[in-house]
């Protein structure tokens, strides 16, 4: 019996995680999502093509064969896949780009520039580190500037 409780607990610990947590709301949220965009493209999108000369995807088929049981392929229903990802592709990239805008915005802070690395030798003009008390190029010797 401690092996099946030790298992349960196991279990509760590993559901109760943030990120199995975060996943199941993303899942669920993307679920609502694909549909808000599937209606976008079926019930307001298709029938605007439809006034500019398209057609509705959705009846185009092929049928594979003469009889009544032949096989129907479907492809108008595919191409209105395609669209429906690229609108939801599109519409997730634009929600992201927008979130990361207003981010930017509030977490931008005066940004100090560095501090320097190197120094010019006085003597060859030559860039060396900012704690050398020698040239490495010319072989001068420098004050150490405190």
């Amino acid at each position: 019996m401690s092996k099946k409780s030790g298992l349960i607990e196991e279990f509760k610990k590993f559901i109760m995680r943030g990120n199995v947590m975060d996943m199941a709301v993303g899942v669920i949220v993307g679920g609502a999502f694909t549909s808000i965009v599937t209606s976008l493209n079926q019930d307001v999108l298709t029938p605007i093509l439809g006034i500019f000369g398209g057609m509705d995807f959705s009846h185009l088929k092929i049928t594979l064969g003469s009889s009544a049981e032949a096989p129907v392929l479907a492809y108008g229903n595919f191409i209105t896949a395609i669209i429906n990802f690229l609108i939801t592709a599109f519409v997730i990239f634009m929600l992201v780009k927008g979130i990361n805008v207003v981010n930017d915005r509030l977490t931008k802070k005066e940004e100090k520039p560095a501090a320097p690395t190197t120094k010019k030798c006085p003597y060859c003009v030559s860039e060396i580190p900012i704690a050398a008390t020698r040239c490495g190029h010319c072989t001068s010797m420098l004050e150490v500037e405190e």
